[in-house]
């Protein structure tokens, strides 16, 4: 953007307006080495201005400012600067959609990938260019540009409409204000880019957050995209965001005419937008002859990840030339002429510290290894499950052991293996609790179970994640009622067991320092919504030991109220199609117990429904429906609904859902980022695909 002569220029004019006057003569000079100076610091990444010397000039130029706010020139630096805070984010539409990436994850999907470009461009021989990008993992905005000047912010939102943010990107110094995109002939444009915090910026925020005693970020990711929705814009500043742009989606001259064919090609658009100023990834593997030297870009940058001073979960790979982007066109969900390498999961080494041992509401007792804190995959990872005594002992795990680990899908923390080779004799072996770490109870182990188990129902451990779960939103879905209540009310005596959570004094809440009468009275309307809950929900919340939320469905269509499983028999259970024996025998042993019959009557006594409702009786499907007799699977992630409300409208129209691609399933539902599914289903090749906006069609008329 500049070179050298007129880098050295501006140094020298800035050390001189230091103790210059600034008038009417100087100032818009003072403002274009303002900006040099952003650009040094926020897109260079090589400052050549000390903060305090900025900050004399900074405040040099606001204060003339202030006198002549009639002369004030719109790309000032002075206008990032904002105090408006808003009060809401409102949703605008983008130029183009912003939509997602397919995805690959080794270099055999990208020939594959090779293969159907060529398809669908009709270039059976010869290399094909391809742009590789790094695939920062911050949150992705879109920056409208008109009559040279940016107009609109926004995020990327459902891919059609986004929240604005216009206001938090004006603080952003890698974002300008101003951007002679005329000189190009375009008098609109869309740029995409994402938000990112570098990972030593990330660190330094941290630390200072800790220092104040404020809650820390868990992720660069995560503080980035809240960043971008900060009701004030300069706390967005203050997170330290700056913003790789990786695409000119939308170019138009002034009749509206597209503009973008005259750039050619991806990387020329990257570089006029390097030249307006923005602040773009260059590095020299970039630009790929062919597929094969795409391949080994991301695999390189895979290799060398951590060298990146940003967090990046992958590569994205796309065609070069726009005319070939333009032949492959977009489904639409992907652009066809792009896909996103994912890296495999990050593995690193730490100590293993100490075990902890936590129990569930069934009472199985489930060891975690307490860690040396570890930076990982985007995470400080300091606690990991082991699941079980065998999980120890097959991995031969040891206090005092260097474990690798990974993130399974840059998610769940897993501890690989133990390295022997460093072990110096000083490990100590993990000696498996053969009592309840909470109650003392001897536990037990049944044939082919891995887990120990508690099975004192006393053991107040294991009664308070009873409690916890009962009210969750898998279970009774008691809105607003979490862990931290059940503690509370149990510490001071209010829960002995579930009954008592219908039996509550909301007039005492109330007095509770932290509540009020607001949310007593809110609680209190949860519980009672909750009483009328179908006895499906009911039966699930009980914690029965292999009963799910599918068992207790079918054990919910069979019977007029609950306490009429007290006389049920093996073979009445068994003869409901997917109830096998071990589910029989839990129920059979828990409605065996008087105490729990207790509990179930107390519900009752205090409102609690216990009796078949219109929503526990199975549905009548008629013979005619669109998916009768039909399995059907849903994968990626949906737009216009969840996924559960998808599968219900499965049932609705006939279909059976089921969670596998296999030459059983008929339909599979594709949404965004699809994955390995598609490509399974793809392979068997008599399973109907249908995107998301088909499966809607279907059930018009019907639902």
């Amino acid at each position: 953007m500049y070179t050298a002569q007129q880098q050295k220029q501006f140094i020298e004019q800035s050390k001189a307006f230091i103790t210059a006057v600034l008038d009417d003569n100087n100032y818009a000079t003072l403002v274009q080495l303002l900006k040099f100076h952003e650009w040094k610091y926020y897109v260079d990444n090589e400052p050549v201005l000390s903060d305090q010397d900025f900050d004399i000039l900074f405040n040099k130029l606001k204060n003339y400012e202030a006198v002549n706010p009639l002369f004030v020139l719109v790309d000032s630096p002075t206008q990032r600067v904002s105090s408006d805070l808003t009060p809401e984010l409102p949703a605008v539409p983008h130029l183009n959609p912003m939509l997602s990436l397919a995805n690959s994850y080794n270099g055999e999907d990208l020939q594959e990938y090779d293969a159907q470009i060529r398809k669908l461009a009709m270039i059976p021989e010869g290399d094909i260019a391809y742009y590789v990008e790094p695939k920062y993992d911050g949150g992705s905005i879109a920056l409208v540009y008109e009559d040279d000047l940016l107009q609109r912010a926004a995020t990327r939102g459902n891919g059609t409409m986004g929240e604005e943010m216009t206001n938090n990107a004006r603080v952003l110094g890698s974002i300008p204000l101003k951007a002679t995109f005329s000189k190009y002939g375009i008098h609109t444009a869309e740029l995409r880019g994402e938000a990112v915090i570098a990972k030593d910026i990330f660190d330094k925020i941290n630390n200072k957050r800790a220092a104040e005693g404020q809650q820390i970020f868990a992720n660069p990711r995560n503080a980035a995209t809240g960043g971008l929705r900060m009701k004030d814009a300069n706390e967005s500043r203050k997170r330290g965001l700056e913003v790789f742009i990786f695409q000119l989606a939308y170019a138009k001259n002034k009749a509206g005419e597209d503009v973008l064919p005259q750039l050619e090609s991806h990387s020329g658009s990257i570089a006029m937008l390097q030249q307006l100023g923005f602040k773009v990834t260059q590095r020299e593997e970039q630009n790929c002859k062919s597929i094969k030297e795409a391949i080994e870009a991301c695999e390189l940058w895979e290799t060398n990840r951590e060298a990146f001073n940003y967090e990046i979960d992958g590569a994205v790979v796309k065609v070069n030339d726009y005319k070939i982007q333009e032949l492959c066109g977009s489904t639409q969900h992907h652009p066809r002429w792009a896909i996103a390498y994912k890296f495999k999961a990050k593995q690193a080494h730490t100590t293993l510290l100490d075990v902890e041992y936590q129990i569930g509401k069934t009472g199985a007792i489930t060891p975690v290894a307490k860690v040396e804190p570890v930076h990982l995959a985007g995470v400080t990872v300091s606690s990991i499950s082991m699941h079980n005594e065998e999980f120890i002992s097959q991995k031969d795990l040891r206090i005092g052991d260097t474990v690798v680990i990974e993130r399974a899908g840059d998610v769940i923390p897993y501890i690989v293996k133990s390295l022997e080779s460093l072990r110096t004799g000083e490990e100590k072996i993990i000696q498996f609790p053969t009592h309840c770490p909470f109650c003392e109870s001897i536990l037990e182990k049944a044939e082919d179970v891995a887990a120990w188990r508690c099975i004192n129902v006393g053991c107040d451990a294991q009664q308070l994640q009873r409690m916890t779960y009962h009210v969750s939103k898998d279970a009774m879905n008691i809105d607003g009622f979490g862990k931290s209540y059940v503690e509370t009310f149990k510490e001071k005596g209010w829960l002995n067991d579930i009954s008592d959570i219908y039996n509550l004094d909301y007039d005492t809440i109330a007095s509770l320092e932290g509540f009020g009468e607001r949310s007593a009275t809110k609680l209190e309307n949860a519980i009672n919504l909750a009483k009328t809950n179908p006895i499906r929900r009911l039966l699930i919340s009980l914690s029965i030991h292999h009963l799910g939320r599918k068992a207790s469905k079918l054990i919910a269509q069979e019977i007029n109220h609950v306490l009429d499983l007290r006389d049920w028999t093996e073979d009445q259970f068994t003869q409901i199609k997917d109830i096998g024996p071990v589910v029989a025998e839990k129920v059979i042993e828990y409605f065996s117990k008087e105490e729990n019959i207790e509990v179930l009557k107390k519900m009752e006594s205090y409102g609690v429904n216990l009796t078949q409702t219109d929503a526990d009786k199975p549905k009548v499907i008629s013979l005619d429906a669109p998916l009768s007799g039909k399995t059907i699977l849903f994968t990626g992630t949906l737009q216009t609904m969840s996924r559960k409300v998808a599968q219900t409208r499965a049932e609705a129209l006939g279909a059976k859902n089921i969670s596998a691609v296999s030459s059983n399933l008929d339909y599979l539902v594709v949404g965004e980022k699809a994955g390995s599914k598609l490509k399974k289903a793809e392979k068997i090749g008599t399973v109907t695909i249908l995107t998301e906006e088909e499966f809607n069609d279907m059930s018009q008329g019907y639902l």
